[in-house]
């Protein structure tokens, strides 16, 4: 049989807990239990209450009253003039207003002056660019033509008839190229066209068909006069053609 613990003894004296009427037949039929439960209920019999003394709704300014004076005094911050605060704010906002039209106003009369500048300087840039592209293609199918020209068989009327058609197309492209070439103030450019007109020109307007002779002359003057080599040289110092040329043209050696 297991025996009721302390707390359900208490439970059962103040009336709490489980099932009392199951407490009071173990209590009738374990002796142990009741004896217990009789020493309990002598030992708890003589605790008196303590009853809770009456509070009215003045308690708490009693309480308050109590321990006012323990605490530390609280010191109310100083206030400061509210125009102080407010006039300082009023500065930094028209200094920064001021700060910000300035920097405005200074970037428009900038932009103004320098617009003018900046588009003429462009519009001369783009046209140079123009004119080098140009002179650029100009050489790249001159030097092609003279490499043709080195290793032409003047028996063969495939490669012949081309070449006289090409050289009469260089050689009105020959005359804009000089004057471009003066334009941009590139002497040793405009020397080696000159030096190339002649050549174009007879290769272009010759009389008759292109004979085994003819083609032996100017091979000749152009390997005596080294045009194929001052033509390279000019194309390869031309600026932003270097790459693009090189990838285009058929160059054979000198």
């Amino acid at each position: 049989m297991n025996h009721l613990n302390e707390e359900e003894l208490v439970g059962h004296y103040y009336g709490e807990g489980g099932n009392h009427a199951a407490t009071e037949e173990h209590l009738e039929a374990c002796a142990a239990c009741a004896e217990a439960y009789s020493a309990l209920r002598q030992d708890l019999a003589q605790v008196k209450r303590v009853e809770l003394p009456a509070r009215d709704g003045s308690y708490g300014e009693q309480v308050w009253q109590s321990i006012v004076h323990s605490l530390p005094a609280y010191a109310a911050p100083k206030r400061s003039w509210p125009g102080v605060g407010l006039w300082k704010g009023l500065v930094y906002g028209a200094v920064c207003a001021l700060l910000v039209a300035g920097a405005f106003v200074a970037g428009r009369q900038w932009e103004h002056r320098k617009q003018p500048t900046t588009a003429g300087n462009t519009s001369s840039q783009t046209q140079q660019r123009v004119i080098l592209v140009v002179l650029g293609d100009h050489l790249d199918r001159s030097e092609r033509l003279l490499v043709e020209l080195k290793h032409a068989d003047a028996g063969s009327a495939e490669m012949v008839s081309p070449m006289r058609d090409e050289a009469r197309s260089l050689l009105a492209a020959n005359r804009v190229c000089r004057q471009d070439a003066a334009q941009i103030g590139d002497p040793a450019l405009a020397t080696a066209l000159d030096h190339l007109n002649p050549l174009l020109a007879e290769l272009a307007n010759q009389p008759g068909a292109l004979n085994s002779a003819t083609i032996t002359r100017l091979q000749e003057e152009m390997n005596a006069d080294g045009l194929l080599f001052e033509v390279r040289v000019l194309r390869s110092r031309l600026p932003d053609r270097q790459a693009g040329s090189a990838a285009r043209s058929n160059g054979g050696t000198i």
